[in-house]
């Protein structure tokens, strides 16, 4: 069973995907490269597959012609989202304590 890897929804679509499909539920793209199986944030530009051009919105419609549909469960990007505002948070307090030349 193929699900968006946005909110976890079931897809109905068949594949191909078409590029202009949304996710029932959400209403997100499914042809981007955050549904594809290729999408690893761990590499550069996310996608394993050396041969794909650059996409600019890994969130976004696009016209990869390697995508294909993940195949992987739907998992929660909560905690990736909760380390990235907790870098962001450690960072800004950091630039206000020389801000305010407190050590």
């Amino acid at each position: 069973m193929l699900q968006c890897h946005f909110c976890g929804a079931p897809v109905t679509l068949h594949e191909p995907i078409p590029r202009e499909g949304e996710c029932e539920k959400c209403r997100r793209d499914l042809h981007s490269c955050r549904n594809c199986r290729h999408f690893d944030p761990r590499y550069a530009r996310s996608c394993r597959e050396p041969m794909a051009e650059p996409v600019d919105d890994v969130e976004r419609r696009n016209f990869c012609d390697y995508f294909s549909f993940s195949r992987a469960p739907f998992a929660a990007v909560a905690a990736d989202e909760a380390r990235r505002a907790d870098a962001r948070a450690r960072l800004e307090s950091l630039f206000k304590k020389k801000l305010d030349g407190s050590p």
